[in-house]
């Protein structure tokens, strides 16, 4: 049987893992103080963070919190992980920022800094480079997160070969953003922490609105 084993969730300048709030910020701090505030009280040091665009800051922070603690990367060969991510705005982000850089012709400066990261999978790439993960991938867009998609199609990676994956939803759209990540791999007794909820449609959604938001 295929399993969740943990998962985390972003919104609100809020962090939910496994369905209990570990960190929240003042409201009214913006997305990018939020995910400073967020990076530190993670308590990792990862200098490449700090040039990530907004979007690939959020989903960094939502897999590493949804991974402290367990032993998903310990337990599985990571030339067999995939990673599967979503989103609806695509890298709309940053591509504003990108074309307000090129839109006036007199003082035109797009930056390659900015626009390598005008491509939602830069995200997977992220978490790809960060825990040296070496198998399949793929970013879907949707108009909403589709439960069923990420479930079928890591059904699918798993019984082609990998043995586990890194799963979900990471939105950045102006002042909206949310991160939705769960892992899932073929179930272990070993796994530290790991709390083995089938993985299925109706097991992503329970989890999905599973926390209960202070806001």
């Amino acid at each position: 049987m295929n399993t969740i084993n943990s998962y985390a969730h972003i919104k609100y300048n809020q962090v939910s893992v496994n369905g209990e709030i570990v960190f929240q910020s003042n409201p009214s701090l913006s997305l990018a103080e939020f995910l400073s505030e967020a990076y530190k009280a993670l308590g990792v040091s990862y200098p490449k963070f700090h040039k990530m665009d907004a979007q690939c800051k959020l989903g960094f922070l939502c897999a590493e919190f949804a991974l402290k603690e367990t032993s998903f990367l310990t337990e599985n060969d990571l030339t067999k992980t995939a990673i599967v991510l979503s989103n609806a705005a695509s890298s709309l982000e940053t591509d504003r920022i990108h074309q307000h850089s090129i839109d006036d012709r007199s003082n035109y400066f797009p930056s390659p800094a900015v626009f390598v990261y005008t491509l939602p999978n830069i995200t997977i790439g992220e978490l790809a480079i960060k825990h040296k993960i070496t198998g399949e991938n793929a970013f879907f867009v949707s108009e909403q997160l589709d439960a069923n998609l990420l479930v079928n199609y890591t059904e699918s990676l798993i019984q082609s070969g990998s043995e586990a994956a890194i799963v979900g939803w990471v939105e950045v759209d102006g002042a909206n953003f949310e991160a939705f990540i769960f892992l899932s791999e073929k179930q272990k007794d070993t796994n530290k922490n790991a709390i083995f909820k089938p993985l299925n449609q109706t097991s992503v959604i329970t989890i999905y609105n599973q926390t209960i938001w202070t806001h």
